[in-house]
């Protein structure tokens, strides 16, 4: 793996894992199955492949962000507006 794609990886890495702290079911859960990706994909050496799959891994980054972002606003209309109206 080329510096740049290993920079690339690092970054998205952390930030999943940073991510995975308010995850569902539980920060473990999603550290493992988190590392059993990375794990299994360790082993690429095409850089078209790599890249491939950083901007998915950047994808799926927008995704929990936008799942988490859904979350809290409905936890603030539950909070503030009444159903029953």
């Amino acid at each position: 793996m080329s510096q740049p794609h290993r920079k690339a990886v690092l970054n998205l890495y952390k930030t999943l894992l940073f991510l995975g702290k308010d995850w569902p079911q539980g920060y473990d859960v999603f550290r493992k199955r988190l590392h059993k990706v990375f794990s299994r994909n360790s082993e690429e050496t095409d850089p078209t492949k790599i890249t491939t799959m950083i901007k998915h891994g950047e994808f799926v980054v927008k995704e929990i962000e936008a799942l988490y972002k859904l979350k809290k606003y409905r936890a603030m209309k539950r909070r503030y507006y009444d159903d029953n109206n």
